[in-house]
């Protein structure tokens, strides 16, 4: 019976008016798939059903409202504020359709256009009031002063006093060379809100930045004085005194803030660096003292903290005291890539043990793997512990990781390299990074000095070591290093007269001549003829550093073997 009587009543529609109802039920089915979509985010194919819901009902505002809204979203303004019109048209009052529309102009850089859209939105419904905020931010676009200031007073009548609302107000006064205004307004915030020291603060940065340092200073005592405990105040007045001059005033104030557990470590570890790097004085080192002895005292475990007293101790010559606190510093907190490499590059020159180094280093390239000094680090440190292939790969890594942006590292990295694959027999790649490195830098002494000294291991190319180790002997002629690499160069070349001359410069130079420097004056001796006291220098040798192989049994047969 409903079949029939759906029949019926269809009959008694015109062929016109059934059509319709037809492309109606076909949009909302197209419509409600591109909702589906559109939630999903597949904004493509949300647009594709939109469309064609819109050839079968073209005068649906809904519909215009949904492609505008996908046309914005892609930036395709022109075309949504085609929709957009439509859409508002069809529906004036509808308010997402006006919103954008205000969305629209604001993006075509029309903002006095989307300011009256929400004028009128806020006109009609009391609801519309939260839009108040965005009203501003588009006077201010347009930079319509004047209005945007009443947008903001209104914004504080509708959500309170805020100091967001309070801070754009003072920016504006401050672009209209009101002063006072800028003040004014400053003060009713702290009004509302009293013992919030920061916009105690926020006040007394407009007023020390326009000369009003006096003011400012007034309004830190106050807030001080009615309450106490607020030390990021202190810090602020001590910076007040000291651009005044009165440094006693200044001096207390920071020792009190210092003094104050509730000041955060970070703040107080900033203020002592500046001090620090302030020129050295008695007083300044005084008060550096005190301070230092406040953060001890109530940040003992802090990294920034430990970091800037380390910082101290360096900047007092204390070395080993400034690498004591940079490490706890490190264990503490290890992804400060500077302090980490500061105590990296410390250790290397303080000749600290390498296998110390290397946990440092390790360290590095696990926090920071995207930098390729720390992977240089590692694969020299790596390097002088004699652990070859690992010192290949993270020097080669830091060749991956620096891709030539820093031209330097490049360099220091094939330096070092070259005696990563000198150590693992790759003589051929090892002078293949020296040349690479002296085609970019030809003075290079550590580069000219290896490169030298296995060139007359390997008994290959002596002229070209002897041109290299003569130009470093030249630049550094007192080098003990640089002397017995010369010495043993001319060896290979059979001048033992000049070898032996090289040879005891070397020896007078080096405080504590290593195993094998005393083997080769022997060695030297040994062929000049002077086989007793090539046989003496061979026994001195007996038990030191990087001697060869044969060393025991010259001193046994008495013999030189190659």
């Amino acid at each position: 019976m409903l079949l029939s009587f759906s029949s019926f009543s269809q009959e008694k529609l015109s062929k016109k008016e059934r059509k319709k109802q037809l492309n109606e039920a076909q949009a909302s089915r197209l419509f409600i798939e591109g909702q589906r979509f559109l939630m999903q985010e597949d904004f493509d194919r949300a647009y594709f059903y939109f469309q064609k819901a819109k050839e079968f009902s073209p005068e649906q505002p809904a519909i215009n409202f949904k492609i505008a809204e996908i046309l914005l979203r892609a930036n395709q303004v022109d075309k949504a504020l085609e929709y957009g019109l439509k859409a508002v048209e069809l529906d004036p009052d509808n308010k997402y359709y006006n919103l954008v529309m205000a969305e629209v102009f604001s993006k075509k850089g029309e903002p006095k256009k989307a300011a009256e859209i929400l004028e009128k939105l806020m006109a009609n419904s009391e609801e519309n009031q939260n839009y108040i905020l965005d009203l501003a931010s588009l006077y201010l676009a347009a930079g319509d002063f004047d209005k945007a200031l009443e947008a903001l007073t209104a914004a504080e009548e509708y959500y309170g006093m805020a100091a967001q609302i309070t801070a754009q107000k003072q920016r504006i006064y401050l672009r209209k060379n009101d002063l006072n205004s800028a003040i004014a307004e400053g003060e009713k915030l702290i009004e509302s809100q009293p013992g919030n020291s920061q916009f105690v603060i926020n006040l007394v940065e407009i007023l020390f930045n326009n000369g009003k340092t006096d003011q400012a200073i007034e309004h830190v005592e106050k807030s001080l004085a009615a309450f106490p405990n607020q030390p990021d105040l202190q810090m602020a007045v001590y910076a007040l005194y000291k651009d005044k001059g009165e440094i006693d005033k200044a001096e207390e104030s920071i020792k009190a803030a210092f003094a104050n557990p509730d000041l955060e470590a970070q703040v107080k570890a900033q203020a002592f660096a500046g001090i620090l790097q302030e020129t050295k004085s008695t007083r300044r080192d005084a008060l550096l003292e005190n301070l230092a002895s406040s953060l001890i005292e109530i940040h003992p475990n802090d990294a920034d903290v430990l970091t800037v007293l380390g910082d101290q101790k360096l900047f007092n010559g204390d070395r080993e005291g400034a690498l004591e606190l940079y490490r706890k510093s490190i264990s503490i907190n290890p992804s400060n890539a500077q302090v980490l490499q500061g105590v990296i590059t410390t250790m290397f020159e303080l000749g600290k043990d390498f296998s110390e180094i290397e946990e440092l280093t390790s360290t590095a390239v696990d926090e920071f793997p995207e930098k390729p000094e720390f992977w240089f680090f590692d694969g020299t440190a790596k390097l002088a512990l004699k652990k070859g292939p690992e010192a290949e790969t993270s020097l080669n890594k830091a060749l991956e990781v620096n891709a030539g942006k820093n031209p330097q590292i490049d360099l220091l990295v094939n330096g070092q390299l070259g005696d990563a694959y000198h150590l693992t027999g790759k003589t051929e790649k090892a002078f293949e990074a020296y040349d690479a490195v002296l085609k970019v830098n030809p003075d290079d002494e550590h580069v000219l000095n290896n490169y030298a000294y296995y060139l007359s291991l390997a008994k290959k190319d002596l002229e070209k070591a002897k041109k290299m180790s003569e130009q470093l002997v030249k630049r550094f002629p007192k080098n003990a290093t640089y002397l017995d690499t010369h010495a043993w160069v001319l060896f290979q070349l059979k001048d033992y007269e000049g070898a032996k001359t090289y040879m005891e410069l070397a020896l007078k130079y080096e405080e504590s001549p290593s195993g094998v420097m005393l083997e080769h004056y022997g060695d030297i001796l040994f062929l000049l003829g002077n086989s007793n006291e090539a046989i003496a220098y061979w026994k001195k040798a007996e038990g030191g550093e990087e001697t060869s192989e044969f060393l025991l049994k010259k001193i046994k047969d008495k013999k030189y073997y190659d």
